[in-house]
């Protein structure tokens, strides 16, 4: 990895996303498919979240990512896309108004949450449960602002919740920093936090 590089994906990706105010980033498996329900899930967010005015940032790939971001293409506001080079998975989706391609995890998921002012996570895989890690931790130890971190599906979760509440009764971690974390079951529940949250 080349610090060069990265500095210059992100000072790049600074200046191409600095102008998008009120963003919401959306996490997820890029492996889920058009049939599954979590997809037209995903999109109903994307499309409710643009309606009500905030830009929509994903990774830009398939899955979770591509209903998310057409359901915010086909809203009002934006839909934007932060997507990375990989040998396999993740070529762009098509519903993207913005479109940025990093070489670097690093750069890319510094990106996704500078300008996010709420985070949502759906089911997925390592990718999604590294991403709500980082920003656990950079909330935790406040090397970034507080926002609301959203988890949706509940069933999906809780084993999650489970062991966090062991770190929390062994003490590796604040019960305050275990409430960081919203566990909803509902689209109207995510736009409802959000708009609470982000005032337009």
């Amino acid at each position: 990895m080349s610090l060069v590089t990265v500095g210059a994906e992100l000072l790049a990706a600074k200046e191409r996303l600095e102008p998008f105010k009120n963003n919401v980033t959306v996490f997820g498996s890029a492996r889920i498919q058009s049939s599954d329900p979590l997809y037209k899930d995903a999109y109903e967010l994307g499309k409710a979240l643009s309606d009500a005015g905030y830009n929509v940032f994903t990774g830009g790939g398939p899955g979770i990512m591509s209903a998310t971001n057409k359901g915010a293409y086909e809203g009002k506001s934006k839909s934007v896309g932060l997507n990375i080079k990989l040998p396999h998975e993740q070529n762009s989706n098509p519903y993207l108004d913005e479109n940025i391609t990093f070489g670097y995890f690093f750069s890319r998921k510094v990106m996704l949450v500078k300008y996010a002012g709420a985070c949502i996570y759906f089911p997925g895989g390592y990718g999604t449960a590294d991403e709500l890690m980082e920003v656990l931790t950079l909330m935790q130890t406040h090397k970034m602002k507080q926002i609301p971190i959203i988890l949706y599906g509940s069933s999906f979760w809780k084993s999650l919740l489970l062991w966090i509440e062991q770190l929390v009764e062994k003490s590796y971690v604040s019960k305050e920093h275990f409430e960081l974390l919203t566990v909803v079951d509902s689209i109207d529940e995510i736009v409802n936090i959000v708009e609470r949250e982000i005032c337009l």
